[in-house]
């Protein structure tokens, strides 16, 4: 799982920007939203274009160069903070899977090319490379593959490189980091098909729903969002099967059905054919719902064991421990990523109203 986030450099960020998925308080309600002492389930608020789209991005970074899975184009551009003193954007994870820990930072220049990277391992430094120079400390990479090729012309990422070349036990921690990363998935609650990571295509994307039970149960997914009309799938006179409302002339879905309905299509796919997902992060989740089905939604996710999901929303109606913990909901401001538990000295118990603490002022601070 992800343990810590830093961002500088990158887009919004002129300055660190840090996620702290450590910082777990002792609250015995919301335990869903824990796994294995670190947050599970993280709801970010802030005003418009204050950075949560970009934060999300920054997180997904690692995924361009670690993995071959999909990245929208156009989501990257204009890449580094224009007001950062420094020509690049660092980005700094550390991973932990059981009792060990990697730490993984990195460098790209305005090109979204890697010039720096530091990897180690329970505190031990495996390497540490600088591209520019083209040179560094590799002592702790010859241990674990004293055989492998160390001339890096034309490597993009040692990392990479090291963990495709190398016969490594599948529960090393470097393996773990890979299927970590491999396994993450970014996308947009909105009437597109727009993500990072997980899957290389989504050609299934259209045609999933074309199982019975699958159709049944977005049907049913439907119906309790608070629409009543029932679903067919059905072959066009072009021999393709499309799906479509069931009305007297049935009425093709995508075409007629609204930016919210085709938002839960969205959320539905990504929900039922990424089930060994290591971290979903949902931009704008919640954009075209009202706010009984936004909650309903993230009852959905809180039950998605092992999976960390982040989610950014502007509803504050999900601001109450009926659904998460104050540990769990971040305010992004201009400077810093705050948890409410951090962002006031208020001690914050299970019988507050955290929505209107929000609305109030409390977490301005």
């Amino acid at each position: 799982m992800l343990k810590l986030f830093e961002v500088s450099g990158f887009k919004n960020f002129k300055d660190k920007i840090k996620l702290d998925f450590s910082d777990v308080r002792d609250y015995k309600f919301s335990s869903d939203c824990i796994t294995r002492n670190l947050l599970s389930k993280v709801v970010i608020y802030g005003k418009n274009s204050i950075g949560k789209s970009n934060f999300g991005l920054a997180i997904f970074d690692v995924v361009s160069h670690l993995s071959s899975n999909n990245i929208t184009p156009g989501l990257y551009e204009y890449y580094l903070n224009a007001n950062s003193l420094n020509d690049y954007a660092e980005f700094h994870y550390i991973f932990q899977f059981d009792k060990q820990e990697v730490d993984y930072t990195y460098r790209k220049d305005n090109k979204q090319i890697l010039i720096y990277e530091r990897v180690s391992i329970d505190g031990t430094m495996l390497f540490e490379y600088d591209y520019k120079k083209n040179k560094g400390n590799i002592d702790g990479l010859k241990q674990i593959a004293p055989t492998l090729n160390w001339a890096f012309k034309d490597v993009d990422s040692i990392l990479k490189y090291v963990i495709n070349n190398t016969i490594l036990d599948d529960e090393h921690p470097l393996r773990r980091m890979m299927r970590y990363v491999s396994n993450m998935l970014w996308f947009r609650s909105l009437d597109e098909n727009r993500y990072i990571g997980y899957k290389n295509k989504s050609n299934d994307y259209l045609d999933f729903i074309f199982e019975p039970k699958v159709l049944l149960e977005f049907e049913s997914f439907l119906h309790k969002a608070g629409l009543q009309d029932d679903l067919i799938v059905k072959k066009d006179i072009d021999g393709v099967k499309r799906l479509y409302f069931k009305t007297d002339t049935p009425l093709p879905f995508f075409k007629v059905a609204s930016s919210g309905t085709k938002a839960l299509y969205t959320f539905f796919y990504w929900y039922k054919t990424c089930s060994e997902v290591s971290l979903m992060f949902i931009d704008e989740f919640d954009a075209y719902y009202h706010y009984e089905l936004s909650e309903t939604i993230v009852s959905l996710l809180e039950k998605m064991i092992g999976t960390q999901v982040i989610l950014t929303s502007h509803n504050t109606n999900l601001l109450t421990n009926r659904i998460m913990r104050p540990d769990c909901f971040f305010i992004l401001t201009k400077d810093k990523l705050t948890s409410l538990v951090n962002a006031t000295d208020r001690e914050l118990r299970e019988g507050h109203n955290l929505e209107k603490l929000y609305i109030s002022g409390e977490f301005n601070g």
